[in-house]
Order: C-alpha cells, then structure tokens, then sequence
C-alpha cells in the first residue's frame, strides 16, 4: 500500500467525508481484531482499543474544527506505517482496505463553526 497516495486521498476528502471514514474505520478494525485475535489475546484487544480512541478523538476534533488536531498526514502514517507486531499491521492493513472498497464521498456538506 503506498502510504503518500493513501494521504493524498485522505487529504482531498472534505471534512464529513473524513470522519465517515475514520468512522467506519474503527468499526472494521474491531470487526477484524474480533476475528484475527485468539482467546486471551489481550495485547491486540488492546491495540485495537487504542487506536479506535484515537481515531474517534481525531473524529470529534475534525468536526468541532480544532486548530489542534493531527495533521491527515500524521495519521494516515500512524495507521499504515510499518509495525513489529505483524499481526496488528494486518489488522489495520484489512480494515483499511474493507474500507476504502466500500467508500463513497458525498462531498455535499457543509459545516458552520459558530465563532
């Protein structure tokens, strides 16, 4: 997977686009750790629980149009970058590719920021 034209297409998806997505994301990771892990594999119960607390922080901070947030390049790398753990890179390689499979952009939103 090459992780410059995954940023790419993330960076180019408007800002409801990219929380479907997020979105989404987290439901296949936990669908795919839910198969992938064994009985008291904790560890990537754990990994998965980290990140879907991550993604859904990412969320909450791209609609509520934080200044602060990551950068969709520091998160694309954070999901696709390489892993010593094999398995929760396959975790994460599966869930993102079910996504992007299945993705649609609208592109037909618009946010109002209250200020």
């Amino acid at each position: 997977m090459n992780i410059q034209s995954e940023i790419e297409f993330f960076s180019d998806l408007g800002l409801v686009d990219k929380v479907r997505f997020v979105v989404k994301l987290m439901y296949e990771v936990s669908e795919e750790v839910k198969s992938s892990a064994g009985e008291g594999d904790t560890i990537r119960l754990k990994f998965a629980n980290e990140i879907n607390q991550r993604l859904a922080r990412f969320s909450y901070q791209i609609l509520s149009e934080d200044a602060a947030r990551p950068q969709d390049d520091v998160v694309i790398r954070m999901l696709l970058g390489t892993r010593a753990d094999k398995v929760t890179e396959r975790i994460i390689q599966n869930a993102y590719r079910r996504v992007l499979t299945s993705f649609e952009s609208f592109d037909t939103t618009v946010l109002l920021n209250a200020h």
